[in-house]
């Protein structure tokens, strides 16, 4: 996580560098805005990778003489069974559809959406899947 840490910060400092360059020379707000939130959105994920990698243990990604059998294991807990993505994607894609057809559609996405996020949160608080 530190590599990739130190990978965004400097690509954070080159995104910068060309919003100040692009600005100055282009006098064009719309794209020097969107450069200078790439800025943002860079230097942010470069300091919570940099933060974690100080928290965590050394990840075999940090050693330069790890091999790629060393990274094997265990990532984490996926769910394997999960029906919620399904209501959070037809909820999100009514709730799209409605900016082109028309607003009133929200008012059946937003039940979905609701539903279909209060369920991913508490999938494994109840039922057979409590233990997990």
């Amino acid at each position: 996580m530190k590599i990739q840490g130190t990978m965004f910060v400097w690509l954070s400092v080159f995104v910068l560098a060309m919003a100040v360059v692009y600005g100055v020379w282009s006098k064009e707000p719309a794209g020097t805005t969107a450069l200078f939130l790439a800025f943002g959105l860079c230097i942010m994920i470069g300091f919570y990778l940099g933060f974690t990698a100080k928290r965590v243990d050394t990840g075999a990604q940090d050693n330069k003489e790890a091999d790629v059998a060393d990274d094997a294991g265990e990532l984490g807990f996926f769910s394997p069974h999960s029906w919620q993505p399904l209501s959070l994607a037809v909820g999100g894609a009514l709730a799209f559809l409605g900016v082109a057809v028309g607003w009133w559609l929200l008012y059946f996405s937003a039940p979905l959406i609701l539903i279909g996020l209060w369920g991913w949160v508490f999938e494994y608080y109840r039922g057979e899947s409590r233990t997990q």
